[in-house]
């Protein structure tokens, strides 16, 4: 299996696989989190906007990795970061951030940011281990608490 990065096309073929790594990846988190994951919302056609306006990067054939990076005004976004549970605990989600901190340096972008929804505990400490500190908390649309964290890293 080839673990180097590589970049989907926003018209490849490949797309569905990758929608399908993210589907599997988040389904562990329905029930645990209030409101649901966008996850539940995305498509190949979003997939496909993304890849437009920002990168999509996969390991492997078939994939067993893969992140959304959305440059933002004075970040990389690192969205659906995505790993298969046969391959957790192998060091690629390290890979794909520090692809991301690359990608972001090419970019003149000094930080990455994400957003780890609140109840999902062992996603934070792994983004802590992976460098990324806390900087707020977000609620989404209807809800009088914070739903989200965003945390954020220097490149």
């Amino acid at each position: 299996m080839s673990l180097t990065p590589v970049q989907i096309a926003p018209d490849s073929d490949q797309l569905s696989e990758v929608l399908d790594l993210i589907r599997r990846s988040f389904a562990y988190m329905e029930g645990r989190i209030d409101p649901p994951s966008s996850m539940t919302r995305l498509t190949v056609e979003g997939l496909s906007a993304a890849a437009s306006t920002g990168e999509i990067w996969v390991l492997g054939a078939p994939i067993v990795a893969c992140v959304v990076l959305t440059p933002k005004a004075d970040a990389l976004y690192i969205g659906k970061l995505s790993v298969d549970a046969t391959q957790r605990g192998a060091g690629l989600a390290r890979l794909l951030i520090d692809l991301a901190a690359k990608r972001a340096s090419v970019r003149g972008l000094k930080a990455l940011e994400l957003q780890v929804r609140v109840e999902l505990t062992e996603n934070q400490a792994t983004f802590r281990a992976l460098g990324f500190t806390q900087t707020g908390a977000t609620a989404h649309p209807g809800f009088d608490r914070p739903t989200s964290l965003t945390m954020r890293r220097g490149v």
